[in-house]
């Protein structure tokens, strides 16, 4: 039987999944999938992510070979010309003609851009794609400000863009409120207010007449009633659908745009679908990418003669943090509906805004605005899709924690209950899948994509999974290991109250077995942040994991990298002649680091304890890029150079780096300092970010970057030094005792129970009793504090190990290199020489 030939127009979020759920269904399909762009499907909810250090490939949808490995032919960088209906081809802008019988219209939507005079000037941008990202940090370089034309979510999301530039950021709005679509006027009050005490400009009530050049700045925004000058300006007005193929082949569009579908999918022509952005269903635009994800998952079951698949719409309901403000919006939030009666509670004192919607019985909740905080989300979101009868008060759901907040358990929630919205996964799903054996999150995550998309249901998540698992009759725990019997918290307890120093009595007493790879870690770590003893020593050196094994991270090949520290990032210039003899002596691959640090790449471990030597002998110290603990304090120059800089931001940051270099943690620990709120240190992604003020020092605490960014949350604010610093002890102390293995800071204070306003109880009004505590033993820390590598070349017995083979002092001869931008790498597979073939020398030239 002949295939049937099946032809994909866009290879977006939504166009991927389209295809991932055909894949899924194994049908006989000959696939051709046009992608305009030159990459192929990447997530753009998390496109912000790409200004905080993520890459393309870190953002890639596809997983490497998928096209090859389904046999799907792959038209990267080629767009559609036509549709030619007659013939049933389409015709790309290569010229290539390829047939289909069935064609799926992804084209998702492109940036509404105003129609007003100058909007073409350069300088002026988009906020879409990857390569408008590149286009927008190209400009950003010769820029002080930019202006985002736009105050809905698309909007906000660019304004962080331009702050993670460090540009002076303006948000222009035509409505009289931000998030008009999504808030009411008190929610968009309260989100205006706190979007302006992060120093972005939000100019609302304002029509752009024109662009025009500025006298101070690039260009000169123009409105009825004032002027603005800026250097950058990014369009973030909204979408409107890529539908312009679909009206030239003479197919229905709606009156304001959209190809118009039905509750298949398909088209005014049946052998053309449409999905995502580009489709109308019932009228409506759905601009979110849950419901295109719905789209694709119904059309695949669809073409795969599923007589039950229908799209139906979708819940727009949406939670996300803007600029660092928490927002969340349910159902009917403007309380639209005949009858609807509301209850709320505007915290003023606490920053936050919550309103109920509900019906005119009170009983059932309609929608509801969540700003400043949106822990009660979840909870609420289920109320609402599930119809489920309200507690008799239902403003008791908005209190605050403890205060008779009625808890809503999973085991209320029916089979058919939504969890994850973006991969549509049902509680019944989630059970179904812990049934079949999926007893971890990784593994529902794998069977059933639940969280696996935003992330937003994860703890909903957990709760089913642990839920499910005990109706089953399986014990739920949080046990380090099969060796302990504790969390990582209790663990923690035992060794500082009993005195525990060493792994072995700890197992004799509170445990069983030798131990493994889990708990000796965790132990070693728990040690360190008690005691700070030298991991080398005897007792703890089996304990160990790879990198603290050597004091150094092993790379790919079998090589280790050396770390100097370098606090603050200042740096002599005498130490940086140090640091470019020592790798030249020997031979070792530099790099200048994110986190404002040499690294050296390419030592092997028998030349580590040397290296150090020599480093040492110099003044240099372990910069800890091994461990767990706290890698480097970011700064900018401050006040010092800076003429923006408020406060002595490179002295600050020194003062942090010397003073908790070493300290141990459950996770690694990264800090930054900025001298203003230019924010040009990027302390606003760091686990501890202090910014300067005219009247002190600001203080976030929990961001992280890496693959689930999560920005810092404004903790405190015009501090002085002291008050700081004794904040960030009794922080630090309080995540050491508390937070389980390898969990960075962010994943804790998301899974803290109370939220930011209980880590400020804790630390800044010492509601547990614990200050002064937590702050002794943070400086017998630091008093204990001796550098790790100049322990280790003073200690004849930690030297031994520093040797490739136990009863051989010879190199490595895995270790081969080859000259690559002037610098040593690591040879591939194809370029090593054997043995056999000549005598082995340690680097190898290539051919230019």
């Amino acid at each position: 039987m002949k295939p049937t030939r099946l032809v994909v127009i866009g290879n977006g979020m939504v166009g991927q999944r389209f295809l991932e759920e055909i894949m899924a269904r194994e049908l006989a399909l000959e696939i051709t999938v046009f992608s305009e762009e030159a990459r192929v499907a990447y997530d753009r909810v998390q496109l912000s992510s790409y200004f905080s250090g993520a890459s393309a490939e870190d953002l890639s949808l596809v997983t490497p070979g998928f096209f090859a490995e389904h046999g799907i032919r792959l038209m990267l960088g080629e767009s559609v010309q036509r549709i030619d209906r007659e013939r049933c081809v389409v015709v790309g802008s290569a010229g290539s003609e390829v047939p289909y019988d069935t064609l799926v219209l992804a084209t998702g939507s492109y940036p509404f851009v105003p129609p007003i005079e100058g909007n073409d000037r350069e300088g002026c941008h988009v906020y879409r794609t990857i390569d408008d990202l590149d286009a927008i940090a190209a400009t950003a370089k010769s820029s002080r400000s930019g202006v985002v034309i736009g105050g809905g979510l698309l909007g906000l999301e660019a304004a962080k863009a331009l702050k993670d530039l460090g540009l002076e950021t303006h948000v222009v709005e035509f409505a009289p409120q931000l998030m008009a679509v999504q808030l009411d006027v008190q929610g968009g009050t309260l989100l205006r207010e706190k979007i302006a005490a992060l120093d972005v400009s939000v100019h609302t009530g304002k029509a752009t007449q024109r662009i025009e050049a500025g006298d101070s700045q690039r260009h000169r925004l123009v409105f009825a009633d004032g002027e603005l000058e800026t250097d950058l300006v990014l369009f973030s007005a909204g979408i409107r659908p890529r539908d312009q193929l679909a009206r030239d082949a003479g197919i229905l569009v709606g009156e304001r745009g959209g190809v118009i579908i039905d509750d298949h999918c398909a088209t005014s022509d049946p052998a053309i679908f449409a999905i995502g952005e580009v489709a109308l269903w019932s009228g409506r635009i759905y601009g979110l990418v849950a419901p295109g994800y719905d789209m694709a998952r119904q059309l695949a079951a669809h073409l795969a003669k599923d007589e039950k698949a229908k799209f139906q719409g979708a819940d727009m309901s949406t939670k996300l943090k803007l600029l660092g403000v928490e927002v969340g919006s349910i159902g009917d939030a403007q309380a639209r509906t005949v009858g609807a009666r509301i209850c709320q509670i505007d915290d003023s004192v606490a920053g936050t805004y919550k309103k109920l919607v509900l019906n005119a019985a009170g009983d059932r909740l309609l929608g509801a605005v969540l700003v400043g905080d949106t822990s009660d989300y979840g909870t609420l979101l289920q109320y609402h899709l599930n119809d489920m009868a309200l507690p008799s008060s239902p403003l008791s759901m908005i209190l605050p924690a403890g205060d008779g907040k009625p808890a809503l358990g999973v085991d209320a929630l029916p089979d058919s209950a939504q969890i994850c919205s973006c991969n549509n996964v049902s509680k019944g799903d989630l059970c179904s899948a812990i049934s079949q054996g999926c007893c971890t999150m990784a593994g529902l995550k794998s069977e059933t994509r639940a969280s696996a998309t935003c992330g937003g249901c994860t703890a909903l998540v957990k709760q089913v999974l642990d839920a499910e698992l005990k109706r089953q009759g399986v014990a739920v725990n949080n046990h380090l290991c099969e060796h302990f019997a504790y969390s990582r918290q209790e663990l923690y307890h035992l060794v500082r109250i009993n005195g525990i120093r060493q792994f072995d009595a700890l197992i004799k007493d509170h445990g069983r077995g030798h131990g493994c790879e889990i708990c000796k870690p965790a132990a070693a770590s728990i040690f360190a942040s008690c005691w700070n003893d030298f991991v080398l020593d005897k007792p703890h050196v089996g304990l160990q994991d790879t990198n603290d094994n050597f004091l150094a991270n092993l790379q790919k090949d079998g090589s280790y990298s050396v770390v100097p520290r370098i606090p603050g990032g200042e740096i002599t210039p005498e130490k940086l002649i140090v640091i470019g003899e020592v790798a030249k002596k020997y031979d070792l691959y530099t790099k200048i680091t994110g986190g404002q640090r040499i690294d050296l790449f390419g030592a092997r471990v028998e030349q580590l304890p040397l290296i150090w030597r020599d480093l040492v002998d110099e003044g240099f110290e372990s910069g800890h890029a091994y461990g767990k603990s706290l890698r480097t304090v970011k700064s900018c120059v401050g006040s010092t150079w800076c003429r923006y800089g408020v406060q002595d931001s490179v002295a600050m940051a020194i003062f942090l780096e010397e003073r908790y270099r070493g300290l141990r943690s459950p996770h690694k620990l990264k800090m930054a300092v900025s001298g203003c709120t230019r924010e040009c240190a990027e302390a606003q992604s760091k686990d501890v970010g202090v910014i300067a003020t005219e009247k002190g020092w600001n203080l976030y605490l929990c961001g992280n970057g890496g693959m689930r960014p999560r920005h810092a949350e404004l903790f405190a604010s015009d501090l002085d030094d002291a008050t700081l610093v004794r904040y960030i002890d009794r922080f630090l102390m309080f995540y050491i005792r508390t937070a389980d293995r390898l969990q960075r800071t962010s994943v804790w204070r998301d899974n803290l129970e109370g939220g930011l306003s209980y880590l400020q109880a804790v630390v800044i009004d010492d509601s547990l009793g614990l200050a002064d505590e937590l702050e002794s033993h943070m400086q017998a820390v630091v008093d204990t504090y001796a550098c790790e590598w100049k322990r280790t070349i003073e200690d004849p017995v930690a030297m031994g190990r520093f040797r490739p083979f136990l009863n051989d002092d010879s190199a490595d001869e895995a270790l081969v290199y080859v000259r690559e931008r002037g610098q040593k790498r690591p040879a591939r597979l194809s370029e090593k020489v054997t043995d056999a073939m000549v005598a082995r020398i340690p680097v190898l030239e290539t051919q230019s």
